[in-house]
């Protein structure tokens, strides 16, 4: 029992809440979802398909350091892929209740999750690559699998403005990627995993994030400017203000010290921003709600 509870521990299901915000955004852009589908998608997402591709990660991985959400995480054995396959066929028999495209998108995404890191393939040894596909996947493709859950159609998804909002979700995902990675320089390099932040360098990390966080809230701000959401605009600049402060005085501290590059500082900037931003289009939500 020890070794499935470290397996569990492995999975790191508190962790996923770092990914919640995209499940808020793609339902603070539609006018009505129903929520019972809703609650089933968010638990087959942050419970089981997030998870699954967490342990799978650790599995191959087999880091010695500290990880997403664990400083100090137990040894890989073998009741970890045990846990993965188990969560794998409960994401896809649970989704098929919803509907089989979703329970496709499900079993693609947790398809593609496992290619960034079996040794066979291993994507995440190329950094330009493994960007593209994590943020595509856990940004613009979670954003409309989310929605298809939900009961959204496909031609209904692939119009604008929401196309523009899914493009948002991937370069949100494209500035906090890169950030997850910037602690773990030497521990990559011991794998041969040639990560976008070793690529870039800790200065190029924060740069980097920087444009594209910056990015996608030009063209997010833009899009609610264009349909006269003006009450979208407030609410995210001012629940996502404690983001800009935490992460302006993170980089100002790097500059200084590299060192304050580490595990603690980038799970506080994984929690605010995660925090911050479900906060502020779940605020999204209610308004619309209260005032429809």
């Amino acid at each position: 029992m020890n070794s499935y509870r470290d397996a569990l521990t492995l999975m790191r299901i508190p962790f996923s809440v770092y990914l919640m915000p995209v499940f808020w955004f793609a339902l603070s852009v539609l006018e009505q979802a129903p929520v019972s589908r809703a609650i089933v998608v968010f638990l087959i997402l942050h419970l089981l398909v997030y998870p699954a591709s967490n342990g799978y990660n650790s599995y191959y991985d087999r880091d010695e350091g500290s990880i997403g959400g664990l400083r100090n995480p137990p040894k890989v054995n073998r009741q970890l892929m045990h846990l993965v396959l188990l969560f794998d066929v409960l994401a896809v028999v649970s989704a098929i209740v919803l509907s089989p495209l979703f329970a496709a998108l499900v079993a693609l995404y947790l398809l593609i999750s496992k290619a960034y890191s079996y040794e066979g393939i291993r994507l995440k040894k190329y950094p330009i690559i493994s960007t593209l596909v994590v943020t595509f996947f856990q940004g613009a493709f979670t954003f409309a699998m989310v929605q298809v859950g939900v009961g959204v159609t496909i031609a209904d998804i692939m119009q604008w403005p929401n196309i523009g909002f899914a493009i948002v979700s991937t370069l949100f995902l494209c500035g906090s990627y890169p950030l997850t990675q910037v602690y773990q320089h030497e521990e990559d390099s011991r794998h041969g995993d040639t990560t976008l932040s070793l690529l870039l360098g800790i200065t190029g990390t924060f740069v980097f994030a920087a444009i594209s966080l910056l990015l996608g809230t030009v063209v997010l701000l833009g899009l609610y400017y264009r349909f006269g959401q003006w009450q979208n605009i407030i609410i995210f600049i001012v629940a996502t203000a404690p983001v800009l402060y935490f992460f302006t005085s993170w980089t100002m501290g790097v500059h200084n010290n590299r060192a304050a590059a580490n595990y603690d500082n980038t799970m506080r900037m994984n929690k605010i921003s995660s925090v911050c931003i479900s906060v502020a289009f779940i605020c999204m939500l209610l308004f619309r709600h209260i005032y429809s």
